[in-house]
């Protein structure tokens, strides 16, 4: 039996390499879910830079969200990182979502994202 961890490693170097072969043309919607918090950032990985960034530790969101570990927070920080994406020009994106499932809190980032604006 294949424990929990061994399938998120699997599933993270299967979504890496996919990635990764179609790299240049676009930036990369990189998100990692902690247990209480969520992270969310527009990387260039042909120049290395990090083009926008939002988390749950922002302090535009912390008067507004009532926790930092719930789907309408991850929302508020997908929109907020299309709209700070938008600012430096950037319009389409890869998602990686470094092997977690595409539920929950992911998830509503990523809606969120794209009911900001970005396209992926």
């Amino acid at each position: 039996m294949i424990s929990k961890q061994k399938r998120y490693e699997f599933r993270k170097e299967r979504t890496r390499r996919k990635l990764f072969a179609n790299q240049p043309s676009k930036p990369r919607l990189s998100v990692y879910r902690g247990t209480n918090h969520i992270y969310a950032q527009v990387i260039d990985d042909a120049k290395g830079l990090t083009l926008a960034s939002a988390s749950s530790l922002d302090k535009e969101l912390k008067g507004k969200l009532k926790s930092s570990k719930n789907i309408e927070a991850s929302k508020m920080i997908g929109e907020l990182l299309a709209k700070r994406a938008a600012a430096k020009g950037v319009k389409e994106v890869f998602f990686d979502r470094g092997g977690r499932i595409y539920s929950g809190r992911i998830k509503a980032l990523a809606e969120g994202a794209r009911s900001g604006g970005l396209k992926f």
